[in-house]
Order: C-alpha cells, then structure tokens, then sequence
C-alpha cells in the first residue's frame, strides 16, 4: 500500500510540475507580446523568460501561436470527467456549472494575466480565431460528454469521406449525432464563462470572480430573463 500511495504521490507531484511549467511558458508568453506584440516574440525569448530550454517549449506547446492562446486541454478533461462523475441527482446544467466553478476557484490569482491575455488576442486577431477553433473542439467534447449523461450513446468512430472535392466542414467536429440540448448547454455554458472572466477583468478590484460567475449562471437558469428597470437587485443567487 505504501509503494502505492507513494507512486500516486509521485505522479501528482509530476503533474505539478508540468503544470507549473506549462504555466510559466503561457505567462511569459502573454507578458512579452503586451510590450512587443505576439508576432515580434519568439519561442527562443518566451523560453528564457520561463527559465527553460526551447526544446523543452515544445513539449508542452505544438507551435508558437498556442503559448499566447493558453489553451489547457487537461482543463476540458478535468470539466469533462467532473460532469460524467457529479451526482446524479444534478440536472445536466447544474453539473456543468458545478464542474467549471471548480476548475475556476483559483481564477482570481490570475487576473492579471487574464487581462493581458485579451489585450493580446485583440491585437492579433488570427491568435482570436485559433483560440476560437480550440475551444470549438472542447465545446464539442463537452456536448458529448452531456449527452452521455443525457443517455446518449458514446460517438460514432469517424468515417472517411471518400467523395471528391474538399469538405468546407472538415475542420470542425461532426455533431450530426447529438441532439440539440447537449450541444446547447455545452456552447452556452463556454460563452458564460467568456463573458464572466472578461467582466470580472474589465472591472478589476470591484467585482470578486465568484459572485459574477454566480449572477451570470443564475441568469441562464432564470431563462434570461429581462433584467428589472426599478433599481431593484434582478441578479439570480443561484451558484
């Protein structure tokens, strides 16, 4: 039993470490281009910034441009193996708010980064559009995820289209199989986030990042409701 525990630790520690690095190259990345802008920085700088080697930059990252994106794909993992797990008393909608609550409660130690990050994507805006293909692809992953829960099967193995021409689709993953609720609640639950993080930046010291993650979910489970005219708080509690 000790052998095993101290086997898990180790990994755990492993992944610690990976994710420490991970991280440091996605800052320094971040950092550089709000002075210099993305395109004047390069693996070379961002790696000495972090305190690695370029070799090592490219363990963690496929090429430049996904430093400055920050996309994490054991984020989606740990969101995606949280739903599958939750109780299943929980309805779909509040087992995705649950597990990206959680996989946000250190968001606030990085606010400053969060920041920088948005400023950099709106000055380069084909690093914009790579990120919006990412989190395309965890979209999808999410909405299948929700449809198991849901009871749906697992997704078909792919086919190759074998038909002349090219497909303009692609690129982007086939949902033909899902039903429109999981799809939904798996687009709709990423913009809320979208929208929560770049609020809680855009007001800096004045809004804590818990209680706008909490008031912009609890709008989506009001159904949107129109906000109130009369001065009177309309912000759902509901977290």
């Amino acid at each position: 039993m000790h052998d095993v525990q101290s086997e898990g630790a180790a990994l755990g520690l492993r992944e610690r470490k990976k994710q420490a690095t991970r991280t440091a190259l996605s800052e320094a990345a971040v950092r550089l281009a709000a002075v210099h802008g993305a395109e004047n920085v390069t693996v070379e700088a961002i790696s000495e910034a972090a305190g690695v080697s370029p070799r090592t930059f490219f363990n963690y990252f496929e090429s430049h441009d996904d430093a400055f994106v920050m996309i994490d794909r054991s984020v989606g993992e740990r969101v995606r193996r949280a739903v599958r797990e939750a109780p299943p008393e929980l309805s779909a909608f509040e087992a995705v708010r649950e597990a990206l609550a959680t996989e946000l409660t250190d968001v606030e130690e990085s606010q400053e980064i969060w920041g920088l990050r948005s400023a950099v994507l709106r000055r380069s805006p084909h690093l914009l559009l790579r990120g919006m293909g990412a989190h395309i692809a965890e979209e999808f992953q999410l909405a299948q995820t929700i449809a198991e829960r849901l009871g749906s099967p697992p997704a078909p193995t792919p086919v190759a289209d074998t038909r002349a021409g090219p497909d303009p689709c692609a690129k982007f993953p086939d949902t033909s199989h899902l039903d429109l609720y999981p799809r939904l609640l798996a687009a709709v639950a990423g913009t809320a986030v979208r929208v929560a993080v770049e609020h809680w930046c855009a007001q800096r010291d004045t809004v804590a990042f818990p209680d706008t993650f909490r008031r912009v979910f609890g709008h989506l489970a009001d159904g949107l409701t129109e906000p109130r005219t009369d001065g009177c708080p309309t912000d759902s509690p509901t977290a």
